[in-house]
Order: structure tokens, then C-alpha cells, then sequence
């Protein structure tokens, strides 16, 4: 049977595969039970041979965009993806365009479940986090040929445009500040979720200057979401080992805020006897005490190029592009 030979797949083109007519097609979509199981399964075969979703906006609309913005992030749970969305839904609402937001749960398979259904919206543009998705997504975007742009981290080959900065020299930059000081004993406290590829990144760097300078690196890996709570058992466990470390980095403030209460617990001074540093920034790590050093992500801007980045592209101006933003290492109190 013919192949979609470009573009996004219509309707006529599962039609065409499965060998039915597109009003079957139709009542397969929009009244199943009308339509036999035999040919239920063979339109269900087409389209996703196609990668076809069905648009929910046909009719008068179906030749034409939303005035809508579909953001997937990896968590809601998450203060980083909060600034983000604040501000690039203002940019996006002073021109008329709304954000609906999905949350994939670091999976990488749900995103791709995400995807599909928010296509069949017929959204202006799509904003998605990192930069690893599935065969499925990618294929799908690139068929539908909306603008799409990829944020948190900075990559070559994007989809189409991005814009983040490096984690990996995040974590390179937090352990070669701590060999500068003397430090020759590591820790690293790294949440270990399946999808989230940017503590992974920030973890690699850190061992990086570790492995390069020949330093001594505990780490603790944690297998749930970050909480001051983890944060404690992480520290606790870390500071009973024979080599013990000297200061340690941990891929998420509230880890960091945890440690911080447990070395107080514990009797342990910050820095005298370890030097903490979290990412994030989180807003409560200049009230502590001592104050939080941090990796500071740059939320705000992001969401705003984002969003202005979309916009030109919806006037049809500009271009694809990949941006840099960079990060700030934030030294505090605590080292």
C-alpha cells in the first residue's frame, strides 16, 4: 500500500492504507462500536503504521493552528519547572496564546503518549523538556512540522529549536570549586530516576573532575523523588563511612536542606568539618543557616526565550536556533 510520502498523515492517508473509506475512518474515531472489529483492527494497524492522530479540531478549524502552546515537563513537583512556566506563559498570553500543560513523569514513553493526544489539539507550537524522547515522538513532530522547541538543556541536533545550558559543567564546575579548596575527599548525593537525565548529567561532570584530579568520591544514590528527608538519610549515611568526605554536592536543594538538619543533628559544622552545595537554587537556601551554596539554573530566562522564540516563529520570522544560556554557581555559607 502507499506510504505517507511527508507531512503530517491525514486522515485519507489511513483510509488509504487500510483500505477503507475515510467516513469509516471517521466513525472509527468517533463511533467505534459502528464499526466492525476486523476493520476496527486493521484502521488501529494504519494509524499507527502512520503514526496518525486524529485532529480534534476538524472541521472549519482543521486547516489552521490554535492559539495554543503545549509544554510537557518531567514533574509538577518541581519549583525549577514552576519559574519557567510562570514566565513563559506571560510572554505567551500578552500575544493571545494559552499554555496547556501535561506532566510526563520522567518517562520518556508517557511523553510520547503526551505528544500524540496534544497534536490532535492542533497547537501552534510545543515546548518540551531535555533532550532524549522516543523514536515515537520524534517522528510524529517532525511529521507535523510545528515549531518545537527543546529547553533545560543545550544540545546539537535538536528537533528544531533550543535553548539550556550544560549539566554536565554544572557538575564539573560545583567539584573542581571543592578541589580548589583543598578538598580531596568527594560525596555525591544523586537522585537516580529513570527519566531524569539531568541529574544523571550534573553527576557525570562531578565525577569528571574527580576522576581527573584523582580525588577520593562516595556517593549515595537516591531512587525516589528529592526531599529534605532523603536528603538527612543521604548525609547520615554518607558521614558514617571510613572516608568520609570533605564536602559533597547534591543534584537538588531539598537534599542539600535535609543534610543541613542532619549535620546539626548529628553535630556536625558546616563548613568546618563538610562543605554542602545543592542545584536549584531554591529560594529558602539564603535563609538557612549557614546559607546554601547552589547552582543556580537560569528558570526565568529560559521561559522567557522560550516564549519569544515561539512567537517569531508563528509570525514566520526567524530561524531555528540552539542557545546557551549558562549557569551560575551560587557560593554560600555552606561552602
Amino acid at each position: 500500500m502507499k506510504q505517507l510520502q511527508s507531512g503530517r498523515p491525514k486522515m485519507a492517508d489511513v483510509a488509504r492504507m487500510a483500505g477503507v473509506s475515510v467516513t469509516t475512518v471517521s466513525r472509527f474515531y468517533n463511533e467505534p462500536d459502528a464499526v466492525s472489529e476486523k476493520i476496527r483492527a486493521r484502521i488501529a494497524e494504519a494509524a499507527r503504521a502512520l503514526s496518525y492522530v486524529p485532529n480534534v479540531m476538524a472541521g472549519s478549524l482543521a486547516a489552521t493552528r490554535s492559539k495554543m502552546v503545549a509544554v510537557v515537563v518531567p514533574t509538577l513537583n518541581n519549583s525549577v519547572f514552576a519559574l519557567m512556566l510562570e514566565e513563559m506563559s506571560s510572554v505567551l498570553n500578552r500575544r493571545g496564546y494559552q499554555v496547556m500543560l501535561a506532566s510526563n513523569d520522567y518517562s520518556i514513553e508517557r511523553e510520547e503518549e503526551l505528544v500524540k493526544s496534544l497534536l490532535s489539539w492542533s497547537p501552534a507550537g510545543i515546548v518540551l523538556v531535555g533532550r532524549h524522547h522516543s523514536r515515537g515522538t520524534l517522528k510524529v513532530l517532525l511529521e507535523d512540522g510545528l515549531p518545537v522547541v527543546e529547553v533545560g538543556e543545550y544540545l546539537d541536533g535538536a528537533i528544531d529549536s533550543n535553548i539550556g545550558f550544560s549539566h554536565r559543567d554544572a557538575g564539573r564546575r560545583v567539584a573542581r570549586h571543592f578541589a580548589n579548596l583543598g578538598v580531596r575527599r568527594l560525596g555525591l548525593v544523586l537522585v537516580a530516576l529513570p527519566g531524569d537525565r539531568r541529574a544523571a548529567d550534573r553527576g557525570a561532570g562531578f565525577r569528571d573532575i574527580a576522576r581527573e584530579d584523582g580525588l577520593h568520591l562516595e556517593e549515595f544514590t537516591v531512587p525516589e523523588r528529592a526531599s529534605s528527608k532523603v536528603g538527612a538519610t543521604a548525609f547520615g549515611e554518607l558521614m558514617s563511612r571510613a572516608d568520609a568526605p570533605q564536602a559533597i554536592f547534591f543534584s537538588n536543594d531539598m537534599l542539600c536542606l535535609g543534610a543541613l538538619f542532619e549535620a546539626v543533628r548529628l553535630g556536625i559544622r558546616v563548613p568546618d568539618d563538610v562543605r554542602l552545595c545543592g542545584y536549584g537554587d531554591f529560594d529558602f537556601a539564603t535563609t538557612t543557616s549557614p546559607s546554601l551554596s547552589s547552582v543556580r539554573p537560569p528558570d526565568r530566562e529560559i521561559g522567557r526565550r522560550a516564549g519569544e522564540l515561539l512567537l517569531e516563529r508563528f509570525r514566520g520570522e526567524g530561524a531555528p536556533v540552539s542557545i546557551d544560556l549558562g549557569f551560575e554557581h551560587i557560593v554560600r555559607a555552606s561552602g
